[in-house]
C-alpha cells in the first residue's frame, strides 16, 4: 500500500516547471495581467521559505515567498498560494501559508506582504495596510493589499513604493 499523506518540502528550481502548470490549472492565464505577478517576475523566490506539497509525487500544491522592499524596509511578498482545485478545502493552503511564516520568522524576516482576501488571511495575522502606506507597481485593490508583522513594530515606519529586490 502506497502512503498518500500530505507531504511538505522546500520548493526548488526543479519544481518551477511543474508549479508553472499547477498555476495555469488553478488561475489561468489571465493571472500574468495581475500586479503581483507582475512584481515577482524576473525574481527569484527564497527556496528555503517557499514550499510544496505533494500526495504521494503528485504535486497538489505551492507557494512562494519573493525578497521584495516596501519603502526601504525589506520585506516578503507571500503568493501565490496555489492547491489544485480538486484538493483545495482540505488543508494543504494553511499548511503551506503556516510552514513558510514559521520559516521566514525563524530566518529573522521581519514583514511579509500580500495581495488577497483579508477575510481568508486574518486567520494567518494579516491585516489590511492603512490607504496610501505602500503602493504596488501597478494597480491593486487597496483593500486587499495586506501585511503580516513576524516581528512586533515591524511595520511602523514601513511607506512607500514596493518594489522587487534584484
Amino acid at each position: 500500500m502506497t502512503d498518500l499523506s500530505l507531504a511538505l518540502s522546500p520548493l526548488t528550481p526543479a519544481d518551477l516547471p511543474a508549479i508553472d502548470k499547477l498555476d495555469d490549472r488553478a488561475f489561468g492565464p489571465g493571472r500574468y495581467a495581475l500586479t503581483a505577478y507582475r512584481l515577482r517576475e524576473g525574481a527569484r523566490p527564497d527556496f528555503a521559505l517557499s514550499c510544496v506539497a505533494r500526495v504521494g509525487t503528485l504535486l497538489v500544491g505551492a507557494n512562494r515567498m519573493t525578497p521584495i522592499r516596501c519603502g526601504g524596509a525589506p520585506a516578503l511578498l507571500l503568493g501565490p498560494v496555489t492547491v489544485d482545485p480538486p484538493f483545495r478545502s482540505r488543508g494543504i493552503a494553511r499548511a503551506m501559508i503556516e510552514r513558510s511564516l514559521n520559516a521566514a520568522r525563524e530566518a529573522g524576516h521581519a514583514l511579509v506582504i500580500l495581495v488577497g482576501d483579508e477575510p481568508y488571511y486574518k486567520r494567518y495575522g494579516f491585516k489590511r495596510a492603512p490607504g496610501g502606506r505602500l503602493a504596488m507597481p501597478g494597480p491593486v485593490d487597496p483593500a486587499r493589499l495586506l501585511y503580516r508583522e513576524l516581528a512586533e513594530g515591524a511595520f511602523e515606519g514601513v511607506k512607500g513604493a514596493i518594489a522587487r529586490v534584484t
